[in-house]
């Protein structure tokens, strides 16, 4: 038995399996990582073998066309193929390996046009797909389960597309930083968003530029995010440092009620401690339809659920035993 949907969607239980295509031109991750800084700056799309690798609706030897036209072309053109490629290289909300030969692309368009939905669709291309998780160990993190196998709509291992994306997203963080002081919160929203899934050495880098813009954000929806990054930038490490801030945030009743909101939702999956009865009454007052409103752009929780998604994350946090179907599984 085998699936072979195309070129570059690997036979998985047959020659060796996932083993025996690892580290050959069919992974994904090698020909991201072979592709050169001269290619990637200059925006040499020929560079990428498109046709290699397949997405949701076909092989990928449009994406460069849509790429050009998001580019060059005026902004109402410019919004129909970012609509487009937005579901090509993330359809259903799971990137792909096509996607991950676009990301340095994307990210250089979006320094030179920067766009909300442009950042927003490379921080979705180089973190695992979400799919409706907000519970406590699903929220903020940023890799699929490593036994665990996650399959594009194609066939090709999703693994490899997020694992191919987020070091493509780490190589090229600091072009996207600057983007966080962009005068529309949205692009700022949307750039805390990306950056969010750096790895090392990346990483600090992102965490300290989040935590500067924080000082200065008034918009609620970008503060909100960049609390969320940075505990997303924390979680895999578990920083002491991290959690200790975000506890005094939501316990800090001077503070925004989104930022209280946004850090207690990041400590709580950075902690496996029970939920205190203090935060439980403060998750209860603070979750009016004001502040629900108010942070449903807010990208986790706009992918935790399509509206609402607060009231939805603080469901699943609450009550992890009617979620086991959603936790460990990707």
């Amino acid at each position: 038995m085998s699936w072979q949907g195309g070129a570059g969607v690997p036979k998985i239980y047959e020659e060796g399996g996932l083993e025996f295509h690892a580290g050959t031109p069919e992974d994904v991750r090698v020909v991201v990582a072979a592709m050169t800084a001269g290619a990637r700056d200059g925006l040499y799309l020929d560079a990428a073998p498109w046709e290699k690798f397949h997405h949701a609706f076909g092989p990928g030897s449009d994406v460069p066309e849509r790429l050009q036209r998001i580019r060059h072309g005026d902004a109402e053109r410019a919004d129909r193929e970012l609509d487009i490629l937005s579901d090509t290289l993330c359809h259903q909300g799971t990137p792909n390996a096509v996607g991950a030969l676009a990301l340095p692309f994307l990210v250089r368009i979006a320094t030179s046009r920067p766009h909300p939905r442009l950042v927003g669709l490379v921080g979705a291309l180089a973190r695992r797909p979400h799919l409706g998780d907000g519970t406590r160990g699903g929220l903020l993190r940023t890799s699929p389960l490593a036994d665990g196998l996650l399959f594009e709509p194609s066939g090709y291992v999703a693994n490899w597309s997020v694992q191919a994306a987020r070091q493509a997203l780490t190589t090229d963080t600091d072009l996207l930083l600057p983007l966080l002081d962009h005068p529309d919160p949205a692009v700022r929203t949307g750039t805390a968003y990306a950056v969010s899934a750096a790895a090392a050495p990346a990483r600090d880098r992102a965490a300290a530029a989040l935590h500067a813009r924080l000082d200065a954000e008034a918009d609620p929806v970008t503060r909100a995010s960049l609390v969320l990054g940075i505990g997303e930038l924390a979680w895999e490490e578990r920083d002491t440092a991290t959690i200790a801030r975000t506890l005094t945030w939501w316990r800090d009743p001077a503070r925004p009620a989104e930022v209280r909101m946004s850090a207690a939702l990041a400590w709580l999956c950075l902690v496996d401690d029970p939920l205190p009865a203090e935060l439980d009454t403060l998750l209860d007052t603070e979750a009016t339809d004001r502040l629900v409103a108010v942070l449903d752009p807010v990208p986790w929780l706009f992918d935790a659920a399509r509206g609402d998604g607060l009231r939805t994350v603080l469901t699943q946090m609450r009550n992890p035993d009617d979620y086991a179907w959603i936790t460990g599984t990707y």
